[in-house]
């Protein structure tokens, strides 16, 4: 099958790398380089780099209805694959693929749509996700579904760790995706249940105060690590947590990063700052 994949971030490389090697990928489509780290130097997204590596070639629209005739040009093409592309693709767009655009989304569709499934089911405290692939249509996730996994959420599992592992599991369900549609029509149906959509993250949202409850403390920690990193004003200094637990109903910081200095454990930056115990 001819194919074109659509990704931006880390969580899309593995869903790239099984379009790859289960169909014919003419290219990929990313988001354009972008300003990073403190010298603001042009930076090519992660999928960019793995579609390098790979040899395929690389399409960077800025806007995505001309890009519709160009592409359409290069067709046919049998189907789209998507994971954490970043844009909302046009209906002209997916209508271009005889099959359709299958999307790798984190979270139990129709729960969770939009940019923070991962994050918002932890910051929720939730003790199930799962990943959800649907074909496309114009809408916020709102596609048919071809497969639905739950996944458990382990009890003290960061942002991070859990990305990685949803990553793995959606390529892994991408490519069974991709085996079906090449047998014969793609089964689907409706998303069904409460449907709820995430935010994009802001800086409000990762500030946490250590007098709150433990627990809630704790799950914020969880859905920020290891970026962009929980913080908080501990004796007058802001510092960004990356690992904290609770016991006996208190606050218990395992790993931080405070100013001007490198990850230490929680106890060691309290007695820097000649404090003992909890924060």
């Amino acid at each position: 099958m001819r194919s074109l994949f659509f990704g931006t971030s880390a969580f899309a490389v593995p869903s790239l790398r099984i379009v790859a090697a289960k169909t014919d990928c003419v290219g990929v489509v990313t988001q354009p380089d972008r300003p990073a780290g403190r010298g603001h130097k042009l930076t090519p997204t992660p999928v960019k780099i793995a579609a390098l590596e790979l040899g395929l070639r690389v399409y960077e629209p800025v806007r995505l209805k001309p890009f519709v005739e160009a592409i359409a040009s290069e067709g046919p093409f049998d189907l789209f694959a998507l994971a954490s592309y970043g844009r909302i693709l046009p209906q002209a767009l997916l209508d271009v693929p005889r099959l359709g655009a299958l999307n790798v989304h984190p979270s139990l569709l129709p729960r969770y749509r939009g940019a923070t499934p991962i994050q918002t089911a932890l910051r929720n405290g939730e003790a199930t996700t799962g990943v959800s692939i649907m074909l496309m249509d114009a809408g916020m996730d709102t596609g048919d579904l071809v497969l639905q996994e739950p996944v458990a959420i382990e009890e003290a599992e960061t942002y991070g760790e859990l990305h990685d592992r949803l990553a793995a599991i959606g390529a892994a369900m991408l490519g069974r995706a991709i085996e079906l549609a090449a047998q014969g029509p793609l089964p689907r149906r409706p998303q069904s249940g409460e449907a709820s959509l995430t935010s994009p993250i802001t800086k409000d949202d990762t500030i946490v105060n250590v007098q709150w409850p433990a627990q809630r403390v704790v799950r914020i920690v969880r859905a920020f690590s290891p970026q962009p990193g929980a913080r908080a004003d501990i004796d007058g200094e802001s510092v960004k947590i990356l690992r904290a637990h609770v016991e006996g109903d208190e606050l218990v910081l395992d790993e931080v990063i405070a100013p001007n200095r490198g990850r230490m454990t929680g106890d060691a930056y309290l007695r820097s700052r000649g404090m003992r115990g909890h924060a």
